[in-house]
C-alpha cells in the first residue's frame, strides 16, 4: 500500500467542526464561548463530562446549536466506565482525512462523516496518580488514557489540515488568530501545535513505561483476585 504524499495544501483553514474532550477543564468554558462567537456556525463534537462542562457553559440554546454528543454523531454509545468514547471510524476519518484527495472526500461522503479541524484534548492525570501517596497499580492502570493519546496523535499527523490543541495555555492564542483571521489558523500554528502534541504523548508514555517498568510484580498480584 502506497504512503500519500501531500504536495499542495490550504495555507489557512476554516474551523467548522471541533472535538473537544478534556480532563483538565480550566479555561474550557471561556473557549467554547469564544469559538462559538467567532464561529456562528461552528459545531462542537463532545463526550462524557466534557460535553456536561460545555453545556453549562453555552447555555440552553448555544448548546442546542452548536453542541452534539460523540456518540450521536457516530451512532455508537459510550461502553461502560467511558473506556470507548471515540475510537470510531467516522472519527478517524475527519481527522486524517485530506479534503484536497478526491478520494479522501468519497471516503468522506461515503460514511457521511465530517471533516474534523481542531481537537482540543488533555488526557488522564496518570503522573499525578502515580505520585500520590499509597496509589496502587490499578489506580495506575485505570488512569492510563487510550482515546485522548489516539485522538491527539491522529491529529497532530495530519497538521496539514488540523489544529490540535493539547495545553489550555494555549486557549488564548488560538482564539486569538481564529478572531483576527475571520474563523481561519495558519499552517504555522498547525505546526507548532503538532509539535507540543506529540511532545505531550511522548512524555505521557515515558511515564507510563517507567512506573510498569519499576512496579513490582508480586506487589501488582496481590491487588487482585484470581479464579
Amino acid at each position: 500500500m502506497a504512503l500519500n504524499n501531500v504536495q499542495q495544501i490550504d495555507d489557512s483553514v476554516t474551523v467548522q467542526n471541533v472535538l473537544i474532550s478534556t480532563w483538565d477543564k480550566t479555561g474550557l468554558d471561556q473557549l467554547a464561548r469564544s469559538l462559538t462567537v467567532i464561529r456562528p456556525q461552528l459545531k462542537i463534537f463532545s463526550t462524557g463530562g466534557t460535553f456536561k462542562s460545555l453545556q453549562e457553559a453555552l447555555g440552553p440554546a448555544n448548546s442546542a446549536r452548536h453542541l452534539a454528543q460523540v456518540s450521536e454523531y457516530t451512532g455508537q454509545p459510550e461502553m461502560q466506565g467511558g473506556l470507548v468514547k471515540t475510537l470510531d471510524f467516522k472519527i478517524y476519518l475527519g481527522l486524517l482525512s485530506e479534503t484536497y484527495n478526491p478520494a479522501h472526500v468519497r471516503d468522506l461522503e461515503r460514511a457521511q462523516a465530517q471533516t474534523i479541524d481542531m481537537v482540543v484534548v488533555n488526557l488522564y492525570p496518570f503522573a499525578k496518580v502515580i505520585a500520590q501517596p499509597g496509589a496502587t497499580p490499578e489506580q495506575a492502570r485505570a488512569h492510563i488514557d487510550i482515546g485522548g493519546p489516539c485522538m491527539i496523535r491522529a491529529a497532530a499527523k495530519n497538521f496539514l489540515r488540523v489544529a490540535v490543541v493539547t495545553n489550555p495555555g494555549d486557549y488564548a492564542r488560538v482564539t486569538d488568530e481564529l478572531r483576527q483571521s475571520g474563523g481561519k489558523i495558519s499552517f504555522q500554528t498547525r505546526f507548532e501545535l503538532a509539535r507540543k502534541a506529540f511532545a505531550h504523548t511522548a512524555e505521557y508514555d515515558r511515564h507510563i513505561a517507567d512506573y510498569l517498568q519499576k512496579c513490582d510484580f508480586g506487589a501488582l498480584r496481590s491487588g487482585y483476585q484470581f479464579s
